[in-house]
């Protein structure tokens, strides 16, 4: 069997099955795979060469930017490593290609804490006041989900996933299933986010019985990542907030304070289930930049007159 799209189908089979790789990461290899199919001239396997891959790598830097290049070339190598592995291929082509990638550092965008510090006081505002039981406890349930993603640094993907009995509140831990079928557990060490679980766990609890996932909506389904998403623009609206805050942000902040407190990076890295020390050393960059406002402004030096 030469035929190139048949051969992708069985190599995304073996993915799920064999490798029991996640759906999202299914869903991001078919993706690459079929634009790669449909932006080659050539449908036989034993016809792409090095000038068809040069080709096409050279029409995505046209395209995308060199992260999402090096991200689809990356689907595109494990496709050819497999090739190589059920020798299909005597010869992988990308053995012949050198791949080098210059990425701009992107600084990670960071929540001011006095921001995070207003929008929870709106949140926990809202819960008191609310004028009915539906609205107190749609609050409760919001502000059970920013405390959560603050005090834990959690993915947004990974927070809405969360199994009922992935919490332990008693032992005031979480289980948490990351990118690449990763298990890591954190301690949430602060007794008011504890406090503010345990309330919405017990307001909640039929509907998370029923959903068997932690963080639901009042109609016992599971909370979406698109909810969350409008939850932080309404409190932020209502706090008067100009910043545009994403749930991926408080990962960010969660992070840096850490760093900018003298936590050990690797310790870090663990929290947030990072797979290299090279993803964490991203929130050094963030560190520095502290740094040197503390220098700049701190320092005893500028108040000499020589």
């Amino acid at each position: 069997m030469n035929d190139l799209q048949a051969l992708i189908d069985s190599y995304l089979d073996y993915c799920e099955n064999q490798k029991r790789l996640d759906s999202k990461t299914l869903k991001a290899y078919r993706i690459d795979l079929e634009q790669f199919v449909t932006s080659i001239s050539v449908s036989q396997v034993s016809e792409i060469d090095v000038a068809v891959l040069e080709n096409y790598i050279s029409s995505l830097h046209h395209k995308y930017k060199a992260k999402t290049v090096k991200r689809k070339l990356a689907s595109l190598k494990a496709l050819f490593h497999y090739f190589e592995y059920r020798d299909i291929l005597d010869k992988n082509p990308f053995n012949k290609i050198h791949l080098k990638f210059r990425e701009p550092i992107t600084l990670p965008r960071v929540i001011p804490l006095h921001t995070i510090e207003a929008l929870l006081s709106v949140i926990y505002r809202q819960c008191s006041e609310a004028p009915t039981l539906y609205q107190q406890k749609n609050a409760l349930r919001d502000a059970a989900v920013i405390e959560m993603l603050f005090a834990t640094g959690i993915r947004i993907s990974e927070l809405c996933s969360l199994r009922k009995e992935d919490i332990n509140l008693q032992e005031q831990s979480i289980l948490i299933y990351g990118k690449g079928a990763k298990e890591r557990r954190l301690q949430i060490g602060n007794d008011d986010v504890i406090h503010t679980l345990k309330n919405y766990s017990k307001e909640f609890f039929p509907q998370i019985q029923r959903c068997n996932y932690f963080f639901v909506n009042q109609n016992g389904n599971v909370l979406s990542d698109q909810a969350v998403r409008r939850m932080i623009n309404k409190y932020a609206s209502l706090a008067a907030i100009d910043l545009h805050i994403t749930p991926h942000m408080f990962r960010h902040t969660f992070a840096t304070s850490l760093l900018e407190a003298d936590v050990d990076i690797r310790y870090i890295q663990e929290m947030l289930g990072h797979s290299s020390i090279h993803i964490t050393e991203i929130y050094t960059h963030v560190a520095m930049s502290k740094q040197r406002d503390i220098l700049t402004e701190k320092h005893p030096r500028k108040d000499f007159h020589i």
